[in-house]
């Protein structure tokens, strides 16, 4: 299957975080609905209030809605905007990380747990401590977990520091070095951080980290890592140049050297990706607005066979 196909079309899901559980494919996406708020640079129109949780039992069939598995009004801590999430699974729970603004309108991640794929999950009562910004991503090796996060600009991630939010807040200079994702190991508990979050440190074909300037390399948000051939690819969405990239190394804490394009822009102006192995194959699920008319508060969750070639490469897919 290599032409991209919609997989929920009376709805619109965005962000689809994907993983193969109990032999089928589960895809945890965020739900976009028709806000009535602005759009701007701040996100505000993104003002999704629950998660579906959707599974396949191949990669033809059709995407089976397991209903609501998470409302906000179910968050102790809630404030708004659900935004994306993922899952991991370990001893027979499953753990929904998500992103969601605070009481103080601050992005924390936040944890939930289910005896089943599909959930209904059950938040704990807090946000995790010394958690930020958002796009939570989950991966599971070696029987490590590890959770990868941050946004720039909506996302909060320029507000940080060392883990701290400190002043003046701003994204660094066209020649400085670019802001990245964060990485930590999970407790054992999965239910919070292990350590301090390090930086997810990209670097170019020379092993010099991507500058903040580099705007069709340098990451944005939608941290995302799977492993190929013992290599870890760490992909991500370049943001306002609306590309999805990839770079590669040799373990989960980076750093990565970039590689290359996986999806060049597709209509709307958010790119949200995850990436999975079923059945022997590989597969790239995202969004586009091209449903909605290009609205870019309203997405549709789509799916495309992605491909590697002979030195471990992907192979570039043209956005449609």
């Amino acid at each position: 299957m290599k032409t991209p196909r919609y997989l929920v079309p009376n709805d619109y899901m965005a962000d689809p975080s994907a993983h193969v559980f109990e032999g089928k494919i589960f895809i945890y996406p965020s739900h976009d609905w028709e806000s009535g708020v602005a759009e701007n640079d701040n996100g505000d129109h993104f003002n999704m209030r629950d998660y579906h949780v959707f599974s396949m039992e191949d990669a033809q069939a059709e995407a089976v809605d397991h209903g609501v598995a998470l409302r906000l009004e179910d968050i102790p801590w809630a404030g708004r905007q659900l935004w994306d999430s993922d899952v991991a699974f370990k001893d027979g729970k499953y753990y929904l990380y998500f992103a969601m603004k605070d009481k103080n309108d601050i992005f924390r991640i936040g944890v939930a747990v289910s005896e089943r794929p599909e959930g209904p999950f059950i938040p704990q009562a807090h946000p995790m401590q010394g958690s930020y910004s958002i796009d939570p991503c989950a991966f599971a090796d070696d029987g490590a977990h590890y959770l990868y996060f941050g946004g720039i600009w909506g996302g909060q991630l320029q507000f940080y520091r060392d883990n701290m939010l400190l002043p003046p807040c701003d994204l660094p200079h066209f020649h400085e070095t670019g802001l990245s994702a964060k990485v930590a190991r999970l407790k054992d508990d999965m239910l919070e951080f292990a350590e301090h979050p390090r930086e997810v440190l990209l670097l170019d074909e020379e092993g010099n980290p991507l500058k903040q300037g580099d705007t069709d390399r340098r990451f944005f948000e939608a941290a995302w890592v799977h492993k190929y051939n013992g290599k870890y690819y760490f992909s991500y969405s370049t943001g306002d140049t609306h590309l999805l990239c990839y770079a590669v190394g040799d373990s989960p804490y980076g750093p990565f050297t970039y590689q290359g394009v996986i999806l060049t822009p597709v209509v709307g102006w958010t790119t949200h990706h995850s990436i999975l192995e079923f059945n022997g194959k590989w597969f790239l699920f995202y969004h586009d607005t091209v449903p909605s008319g290009g609205k870019t508060w309203l997405r549709s969750m789509k799916m495309v066979e992605l491909e590697y070639d002979e030195d471990g490469m992907i192979k570039t897919i043209a956005g449609q």
